[in-house]
């Protein structure tokens, strides 16, 4: 046992290589989160426009998302569907856009996470809680919080 007291032990500097190592990690985790989240946002919008990635998949055209965004948002006015349909889309490209090129990406993130919850707020609410629940929007969510805050972070040491 040592003398030494338990809050000099915790404190104690971890050593180079560690810190190195941690920090490329955290560098691929956010670079791994960034393209993860915005590849999904842009291909989702490629859906929309007739670009597949098989048969029998997704919306197929703008048409069968609007019917889609009728359907996720079965407790708002029908009037509002295509403003919806279009501002989701809009809002995906330049997060997705954003996310992959890394241009404004606290902002691209914490708009991500935000586009998220409303969207799987809207599922839970016509679909039930299982539903973004087993499509992992929320855990997409949160990824894209963490994103905003490891960005946020990093700003911060800069400062």
């Amino acid at each position: 046992m040592t003398s030494t007291p338990m809050a000099v032990q915790e404190s104690s500097p971890r050593p180079a290589a560690t810190t190195r190592s941690s920090a490329r990690l955290e560098r691929m985790a956010l670079l791994y989160g960034r393209i993860a989240l915005g590849v999904a946002f842009l291909s989702g919008i490629a859906d929309r426009f007739g670009l597949y990635w098989g048969r029998n998949v997704g919306y197929g055209n703008f048409a069968g998302f609007m019917d889609y965004t009728a359907k996720v948002n079965s407790f708002m006015p029908a009037s509002t569907i295509p403003f919806l349909a279009w501002a989701a889309t809009a809002a995906e490209f330049c997060f997705g856009v954003a996310l992959v090129l890394g241009l404004w990406t606290r902002w691209a993130a914490l708009g991500s996470s935000a586009l998220l919850v409303l969207f799987g707020v809207a599922m839970a609410i016509s679909f039930g809680i299982k539903s973004p629940l087993d499509y992992s929007v929320f855990s997409a969510s949160a990824a894209a919080l963490m994103i905003y805050a490891f960005e946020s972070r990093k700003i911060g040491a800069r400062s």
